[in-house]
């Protein structure tokens, strides 16, 4: 039997994962989404894009059904300890499943409980954020050749032009006798080094970033 209870069902999406959208159903959608954020495993976090009213709880689960129904490939699946785990992870465009929680409102009239919410400013960052990392994956790992920079050549951190490195190989710079990768010694300069960076955002050659040289010469 189910329980009158007001809750929502939810379709979440996380720029960590563009390809995937999660839907389920919670009493209460904040502290929903206050305790999948606790976790410091995902990068970014989850945001509510779009959500329906009901109630009854777990009605999600016919829309699981569902969605399982027409497409079977879509759910998330994986093996743990030799037994199947299914998740509330679909490998869809947010779009579609609103259109289908569209399409179950308007087959019972109750268009009035399905809401799109707006993107926030910082949701707008995380996923340009989280686009140019991705974009930024794809690339070759940076070379010095890339940029026309020599051994023997020097480079120097950009918000402090005191501290140069002499390029050593295509990949290294040696720094007060010690050889750094441009990521590690950008750790070390900044005091970052429990941070994940990318080191050619961080130095400049004659004036211009390494960064900005490379995209110049990859236009």
């Amino acid at each position: 039997m189910q329980e009158n209870k007001n809750g929502v069902i939810y379709i979440l999406t996380n720029p960590s994962f563009p390809d995937y959208i999660k839907i389920g159903y919670a009493d209460n959608l904040q502290n929903r989404l206050d305790q999948l954020n606790r976790s410091s495993a995902v990068p970014f976090a989850f945001r509510a894009y779009a959500v329906y009213e009901t109630p009854h709880r777990l009605t999600d689960l016919e829309l699981h059904k569902l969605i399982d129904t027409l497409n079977p490939d879509l759910r998330a699946v994986d093996m743990v300890n030799g037994k199947k785990r299914t998740k509330e992870f679909y490998i869809m465009p947010k779009e579609d499943a609103y259109s289908l929680l569209e399409s179950i409102a308007r087959i019972s009239g109750t268009e009035s409980r399905l809401k799109k919410l707006a993107e926030t400013p910082q949701e707008k960052r995380d996923a340009m954020t989280a686009e140019a990392v991705r974009q930024e994956s794809k690339r070759p790992n940076f070379t010095f050749d890339m940029i026309g920079v020599k051994e023997g050549e020097e480079i120097y951190l950009t918000n402090d032009p005191s501290k140069k490195a002499m390029v050593i190989d295509n990949r290294h710079v040696e720094y007060e006798g010690v050889v750094y990768s441009l990521t590690g010694l950008a750790k070390v300069l900044l005091h970052k080094e429990n941070m994940s960076l990318q080191g050619p955002s961080y130095f400049s050659y004659h004036g211009r970033a390494l960064n900005d040289i490379r995209n110049e010469n990859e236009q």
